[in-house]
């Protein structure tokens, strides 16, 4: 899966979802012809996207390298509770146990707020290559009489059957001054960033964790 797919469910759904209409009012009066594309298949071959790839590569081993950090931190922490437990009074280790059980509890919400913050680093890599999608979408459309155009993919396509010379894909890229098939993107998309939740330990004395 490239990194067009990863976003496509957030960005393409939004993206033509129900058709651009590209008719002036003289169009209007003339007769439909619909036309359709795969925003999945154009972004992929944007010299763009080869940027946002390694660009989202790049944030994410940020977060990644935060979040193991975060998760040293606690396992230091954790190894020498576990080995200073039996002489702890219990004030002491009361006070080490509410550390780790909120040392845990950071670590996840910064899970959480990583995998948010990953997606809103793609829509922003990604909104200069869609509106520069649209407005050449637009062209085309114009240029050929189009009345409409849909976006052949996604979760739920619009399109479900259409005529070849339909397929205005090739035309939007050639308009964009792109070869079609030069640019695609192969490469996996970087995963979102994870470490496995803090482990409770296996040893007689363990942290107490709220329920």
């Amino acid at each position: 899966m490239n990194i067009v797919k990863t976003i496509r469910l957030t960005l393409a759904a939004a993206l033509l979802t129900l058709g651009t209409l590209a008719a002036s009012s003289a169009q209007a009066q003339a007769p439909l012809k619909i036309g359709y594309t795969s925003v999945e298949y154009v972004l992929s071959q944007m010299p763009e996207s080869k940027q946002i790839e390694s660009d989202l590569k790049a944030y994410n081993s940020q977060l990644e390298a935060q979040l193991k950090s975060k998760y040293g931190e606690y396992e230091t922490k954790l190894k020498a509770y576990q080995q200073g437990a039996a002489t702890m009074t219990d004030i002491v280790k009361a006070d080490k146990e509410k550390e780790l059980t909120g040392m845990q509890q950071s670590i996840q919400e910064f899970q959480r707020n990583a995998e948010q913050s990953l997606q809103q680093k793609q829509q922003t890599l990604l909104k200069p290559a869609l509106d520069k999608l649209q407005k050449n979408i637009d062209a085309v459309a114009e240029e050929n009489g189009y009345t409409y155009v849909l976006n052949s993919d996604g979760a739920s396509p619009v399109l479900l059957h259409g005529p070849k010379d339909g397929d205005i894909s090739d035309l939007v890229l050639k308009k964009m001054g792109v070869t079609p098939g030069a640019n695609a993107v192969k490469q996996a998309p970087a995963p979102a960033p994870s470490v496995a939740p803090a482990p409770a330990t296996n040893s007689k004395t363990k942290v107490k964790t709220k329920k």
